[in-house]
């Protein structure tokens, strides 16, 4: 599928000769995903590895459909029809929830990559090696001291905690309504609201499940309209955000963050 851009926010997506990729499961199969920029915008596929299945889902928000003031949806609309690829790995998306909770982006990709390339499976390409993120049981089995190792001691009880619900609970949570999925994974210790909503939205897309008053999205907000009196604190934010969004507050989101990361990619400007 041809768009104008796509949202390379998890931090799988690894650059390419010519674009990015990624590896993901879904099931029993493993999916390379890949993005290449044409002169008509990007070309986005979805390539089976290893096995077959069903196929993983892009979604393409067209943001000439946003309402609302012009100092905010018109830098959005300047980016044309943007993609995202719904995460089809609930653990997956559990785990990078975890390590990206309080640091930054940068920072989380490093640890997410080097903790996949230690522990995860490789997976060979065309286009070089890749690799899946560390699979729960193996997260379990780690010793504390091989946290300690790869810079992820603060990250090993939450994941840890995380691998155990998941094996124990991973196919009752794959068939719930998100919202229910949103709360049930909060009864995992060391898992909240950021974490939850963070999890759900990575795998649905539906941004308006992700916490958006968070500091990406104000971040970016104030990027898009410095001019604009922005609230400093999040639940003054997140009013003000869920008003002028209206119905379309996961679009708004989605679009936000993927403004930012391009922002972020083509200026050199820190991600959060």
């Amino acid at each position: 599928m041809l768009v104008d851009a796509v949202m390379t926010d998890h931090p799988a997506w690894m650059p390419a000769a010519d674009g990015v990729q990624r590896v993901v499961r879904r099931g029993d199969t493993v999916w390379l995903l890949t993005c290449r920029p044409g002169s008509s915008g990007y070309t986005t596929e979805a390539q089976p590895i290893i096995g077959s299945g069903e196929r993983p889902v892009l979604d393409v928000l067209d943001p000439a459909v946003l309402a609302g003031p012009d100092d905010l949806v018109a830098p959005l609309r300047e980016m044309g029809r943007v993609g995202r690829w719904r995460n089809p790995d609930l653990w997956d998306a559990l785990a990078t929830s975890i390590v990206r909770q309080v640091i930054r982006a940068g920072q989380a990709r490093k640890l997410y990559r080097l903790f996949s390339q230690t522990h995860g499976q490789l997976v060979d390409t065309d286009h070089g090696p890749l690799w899946l993120f560390p699979t729960a049981e193996t997260v379990l089995d780690l010793p504390e001291a091989e946290y300690a190792r790869l810079g992820m001691a603060f990250k090993r009880r939450p994941l840890q905690a995380a691998a155990a619900a998941y094996l124990e609970h991973g196919d009752k949570w794959a068939d719930l309504d998100p919202l229910l999925l949103r709360d049930e994974v909060q009864t995992v210790p060391r898992i909240g609201p950021w974490t939850a909503g963070a999890t759900v939205a990575d795998l649905t897309n539906d941004y308006a499940l992700y916490p958006f008053a968070d500091l990406a999205v104000r971040t970016w907000a104030h990027r898009l309209a410095p001019e604009r009196a922005w609230p400093d604190s999040e639940p003054e934010f997140a009013a003000v955000w869920r008003e002028l969004a209206g119905v379309q507050l996961s679009s708004w989101t989605l679009l936000t963050l993927a403004w930012g990361v391009r922002h972020a990619n083509t200026t050199g400007a820190a991600a959060f």
